[in-house]
């Protein structure tokens, strides 16, 4: 059974940072891309970031070019998602996802497994 476990999310001023980790088991997580969704209070859940399988491509949301960064270690078996400057428009509840197949894509109907979410809070 597949599971994912994020980890890092927080309280933080306007400007500030955080890194948020995912921890995957029960597939072997080299052979898969990863994503990162987010969802606001009274919003729909909205694509972050996504990376490939070995890491060599990734894809962002506009809203976030340029201030996050998609990370993995497969040797760790975990995806990061380093948020700089932060805005309060980032508050929401951030989760790491498994897509069905191999390829990287932004459409959360792709995604098969999902973590349990991780509050992340920024303050103005």
């Amino acid at each position: 059974q597949v599971q994912l476990v994020e980890s890092g999310g927080g309280l933080v001023q306007a400007g500030g940072s955080l890194r948020l980790s995912c921890a995957v088991s029960g597939r072997t997580f080299s052979s898969y891309a990863m994503g990162w969704f987010r969802q606001a209070p009274g919003k729909e859940r909205e694509f972050v970031a996504a990376i490939s399988a070995n890491g060599g491509s990734t894809d962002y949301a506009d809203s976030v070019k340029g201030r996050f960064a998609i990370s993995r270690d497969n040797a760790k078996n975990t995806v990061y998602l380093q948020m700089n400057n932060l805005k309060p428009k980032d508050t929401a509840v951030y989760y790491c996802a498994a897509p069905r197949g191999t390829w990287l894509t932004p459409d959360p109907d792709e995604y098969d497994y999902w973590g349990q979410g991780t509050q992340v809070t920024v303050s103005s």
